[in-house]
């Protein structure tokens, strides 16, 4: 039987231990192993392998004989609880003794879990679990994960009192970010928020989330669109130390000050156009680019933008011959000044 995704969602969390299998397939190899992972967890409970109750098996492996998961599955455990047999990354290939096992399973077989790659409707993988009776076929896509798997998610990793505010800013970065980097972020946010009781909060959020420019690159682009000019030369002696070049920070800077010019272009004002941002700007950082929007104006940001453009026109240029840093100083320079004025 196919489970539907909502369906599915409560499956993995709280499996039925009488079901002879499930299958977990899709194109994303992170998201299958995820869902696997809290399937299992879920239905073996801790300390599974140590106690033997959860059995390993290659699908390149069962190709080569086919018996052993028959044999796994019927085992006798020495412990009591739930068994299953894991079969990881199958194909049709072994479409037959997964088939097979399905119809030899009986109450007190270990539950066959398979985890698989994308699947077309006709594969014979799928259709053995989609026609049993007894099995379910999940499908997963690249599909925004619900609310409620971001709340267990936020759930298991320890963190429960979430605002409105930073829900949505969660919910955000979920959608931007693969399942397997939301996982990471939430337990480095779990760590980050290791015995302190108060909410969540958007700064909470931000120290934690991931960064699209380095630091050091954001620094020197405050500097720049601040009209601080007297620090352009001692930050760019520090990121030519680091190993940036020239384009690099060309490239970095029109992003920014794309940036900029999206939120002051917006028609709701700078404020509504931060908050159309992708990946989304949160805390001190979202602050920031308001404020810098807001200073700045379309107008001035389109002459920016113009100037980095040439810029970066002169530095691949085959016919330059200044020292390319230099340039890239003098343009920075001449941009903070337009930001002055």
């Amino acid at each position: 039987m196919k489970l539907s995704p909502r369906e599915a969602e409560r499956y993995f969390a709280k499996p039925e231990a009488g079901r002879a299998g499930l299958l977990i397939y899709g194109a994303d190899t992170m998201r299958v192993a995820l869902k696997r992972q809290q399937m299992l967890k879920a239905l073996l409970g801790p300390g599974a392998e140590e106690e033997m109750r959860l059995t390993r098996l290659q699908g390149g492996d069962l190709r080569k004989d086919p018996a052993q998961l028959l044999d796994a599955v019927k085992a006798v455990g020495f412990f009591p609880g739930a068994r299953a047999v894991f079969v990881e990354d199958a194909t049709d290939t072994v479409a037959g003794p997964i088939d097979t096992a399905l119809d030899d399973w009986a109450p007190g077989d270990a539950q066959i879990v398979v985890s698989a790659g994308a699947l077309k409707a006709t594969s014979k993988l799928r259709k053995a679990f989609e026609l049993h009776p007894n099995a379910y076929a999940v499908g997963l896509y690249d599909d925004p994960p619900s609310r409620e798997e971001i709340e267990r998610t936020l759930t298991d990793a320890g963190i429960r009192e979430v605002p409105r505010d930073s829900m949505a800013a969660l919910t955000d970065l979920a959608n931007d970010l693969g399942p397997g980097d939301f996982a990471r972020l939430t337990e480095k946010i779990a760590l980050y928020k290791f015995q302190d009781q108060t909410p969540l909060s958007l700064e909470d959020i931000a120290a934690c989330a991931p960064r699209s420019t380095e630091a050091a690159l954001d620094d020197m682009f405050d500097v720049v669109a601040e009209g601080r000019s007297q620090e352009i030369g001692p930050l760019l002696r520090r990121l030519q130390a680091q190993g940036t070049n020239a384009v690099s920070l060309c490239i970095g800077a029109t992003r920014h000050f794309r940036t900029l010019y999206t939120a002051a272009a917006d028609p709701g004002g700078p404020a509504s156009g931060v908050g159309r941002l992708r990946p989304p700007v949160y805390g001190k950082r979202r602050d920031k680019i308001v404020r810098q929007a807001q200073s700045w104006g379309a107008m001035r940001l389109e002459s920016a933008l113009t100037i980095l453009t040439d810029t970066d026109l002169l530095l691949r240029s085959a016919q330059q011959t200044a020292p390319a840093m230099a340039l890239m100083e003098r343009t920075l320079i001449r941009l903070a000044m337009l930001g002055r004025r």
